[in-house]
This record gives C-alpha cells, structure tokens and sequence, in this order.
C-alpha cells in the first residue's frame, strides 16, 4: 500500500509540478503577488497533489476492479433489461458524482443568475451519458460498428443545433467535454473492458475502448433537448 501511494504521489507531482512552477513564475515575476498569496497558492498545490495521489490509489485499487467485475458479470445474467438496468443506473450516479460536472453546472447557473436550473442541467448531462453507456453495452452485445453509432449520433446533433437555442447550444458541447472526468472515465472504461472481456471472441481493445468518446455525445444531446424543452 505503501509504495502504491508512493508511486501515485510521483505521478501526480510530475503532472502537477510544471503548472505550479510556471504560475509561480507569473505570480512573482508579473503580477508581483503579495506573499500571502503565493503561500496560500503552494498550500493549496500541496494539497491538490496529496488529494489526487489518494484519488489515483482508489482507482486502481477500487473503482478500476469492480468496474470490471461487474462488467463481466452483467453478460452473464443472460438478461438484456438487467445489463440495460444497471449500466443506466452506474452511469447516472457516477456522472452526478462527477466534480467536473458540478463545476460546471454550478458556474453555468451563477452566472445565468439561476436562470438555468442547476439540477435540470446536471440530470440532462447524467442522463445522457446513461442512455449512451446503455447504447454502448448493446454495442458490444450485438457487434455492432461504432463508427456507424458516431455517425449517426453527430449527425442528429449536427440537426438538433439548429432548434436549440444558441446559450444552450454553447453548454452542450462544454457538457460533453466535463463528463471525461476522473470519476466518469474509470468507470466507462472499466464496464466496457469487462464486457467486452468476457464475450467470447471479442477483443478488449476493440470494444471496450472509443467508449469515452460515445458517450460524451449524450451529454450534448441532453443539455440541446433540454434547451428546446425549456424554450
């Protein structure tokens, strides 16, 4: 456990050094930051590093694992509605969970001065992303080409932007981007590796990957049916 935390530490901080050392440099050098201002910027750096080292452990520990044990075992039930089920429901909440989407959201009803509800927007993004994790289970089951599923799916959203209002069609797509988060991405991923794993002559690589992508496309769709609802 030890060494684990070590190495997710040296990882994190080798991601996380350059920007510190180059804001630093515009604080001091540019913006001529009071003291108290760097040391708290180096405090809470610190504290980013050490957050994300625990977050990076509980992922390869935790998440990464059951995600494909639950996974492979969904195929095994021999029931679509309860893979359709679950799949849906582990993506919803992972994707409420999220602290992109929550950023997001959050700065999107501030600054809309609640115009835009908060929990509307973040069911839309959440819903999206489970009905096209759902569309990517069923992919895998049926062998099915997902360049024909990416088609298909930009194609309606290249149609759906014409009727969406335009404040809603600039989020959508910032809603796709938000749910390739840490929390979302783990679990996507491993559902998808440990389907596709078990199916027999299917290869990981090839379906249970290009999963992100696809399901970035809910989120946009979500948020453009939402703007046409609200408006």
């Amino acid at each position: 456990m030890r060494d684990q935390f070590k190495d997710a530490l040296k990882e994190t901080v080798q991601s996380i050094a350059p920007i510190t050392f180059i804001v630093l440099l515009i604080q001091i050098l540019l913006i001529g930051s009071p003291p108290e201002r760097i040391a708290t910027f180096v405090l809470g750096a610190l504290m980013v590093a050490i957050g994300f080292s625990f977050f990076l452990m509980g992922v390869k520990l935790g998440m990464l694992p059951i995600g494909e044990a639950i996974g492979g075992e969904l195929p095994k039930r021999g029931s679509i509605l309860f893979l359709v089920a679950v799949t849906f429901a582990i993506s919803f909440l992972v994707t409420v969970a999220e602290p992109d989407v929550r950023v997001l959201t959050s700065v999107i009803n501030s600054v809309s001065t609640d115009a835009i509800s908060r929990n509307a927007l973040l069911f839309a993004v959440a819903f999206g992303v489970g009905i096209f994790m759902v569309l990517s289970m069923l992919r895998i089951i049926y062998n099915v080409p997902i360049k024909y599923l990416y088609a298909a799916s930009y194609l309606l959203v290249i149609l759906l932007s014409f009727f969406t209002p335009p404040e809603f069609l600039a989020i959508s797509f910032d809603s796709g981007g938000v749910t390739t988060g840490p929390m979302t991405v783990p679990v996507i991923l491993a559902l998808g590796i440990g389907v596709s794993t078990v199916m027999a002559g299917r290869s990981p690589l090839a379906d249970g990957f290009g999963l992100i992508g696809f399901a970035s496309i809910g989120p946009i769709l979500g948020v453009m049916l939402l703007g046409v609802l609200l408006n």
